[in-house]
């Protein structure tokens, strides 16, 4: 067989195949190049929020007035650029859950962060807060 039969010979599946090679390979290389986050999104701006408060929750029928030290947190956030120009601070909400609280003392607790769609949690600082657990109130008979 001589060299130029084996360069042109099957020349359309040869060149379907080079084709197709090099769009996988295109395909593979811009899945790699997007920086991801742990959930797996894409992140293309970041975004911090200082002194965001922290709300706590409790049952309702817990009418204790707890608190938290420090009472803000830092909340780092990214998402696509067109996700991120219109995010406002009052959208990302830091949460400590307090529900299942009777009495404690020197207790810490992790902030819970809420985002919305689009949005992925980057970092909070401080990741824990103390909280301040008054004393039950004394219940009449």
């Amino acid at each position: 067989m001589a060299m130029r039969d084996w360069v042109t010979k099957d020349l359309g599946w040869k060149l379907f195949s080079l084709f197709l090679a090099v769009a996988i390979w295109l395909t593979v290389h811009k899945i790699y190049e997007e920086p991801k986050t742990a959930s797996g999104l894409a992140v293309g701006d970041t975004v911090t929020f200082g002194n965001l408060p922290v709300l706590v929750v409790s049952t309702a029928s817990d009418v204790r007035d707890f608190r938290v030290a420090p009472a803000t947190v830092a909340v780092k956030v990214g998402g696509p650029p067109e996700v991120m120009a219109d995010l406002q601070a009052n959208q990302i909400h830091a949460v400590v859950d307090l529900t299942d609280i009777q009495s404690a003392r020197d207790l810490r607790r992790r902030v819970d962060i809420s985002t919305p769609p689009g949005v992925t949690l980057v970092s909070v600082d401080p990741p824990k807060v103390g909280v301040i657990v008054p004393p039950p109130p004394d219940k009449k008979p």
